[in-house]
């Protein structure tokens, strides 16, 4: 089960994880074995761990970490919806993190 930011409960739904690395990393030479690996290695961390729920926000986190190794531009496409950049400065303040 994921834990929203609201406390909401529902099942994990890998759909929905793909759902948003396409978005990421469209127009990205990103090919799609690449992404299915990605979701891959998010499940086996999420199955070896003792916990039946994980929060939206440690699987968010999960996915921008992978995405950061997979590609640049992806992750900072994920990480400006995920995070929710409230300015400029923030998403700057990201891009230098990159470096």
């Amino acid at each position: 089960m994921v834990v929203k930011r609201d406390e909401r409960r529902e099942p994990y739904d890998r759909e929905k994880l793909m759902q948003g690395l396409h978005i990421a990393c469209r127009k990205r030479p990103v090919p799609e074995a690449a992404l299915d690996r990605l979701a891959d290695s998010i499940e086996r961390s999420m199955a070896d761990s003792e916990e039946r729920e994980i929060s939206s926000l440690r699987l968010g986190t999960m996915v921008m970490d992978r995405l950061r190794e997979l590609d640049p531009v992806a992750y900072v496409r994920f990480a400006s919806v995920y995070r929710r950049f409230e300015d400029v400065e923030a998403f700057v303040k990201e891009l230098h993190g990159l470096k």
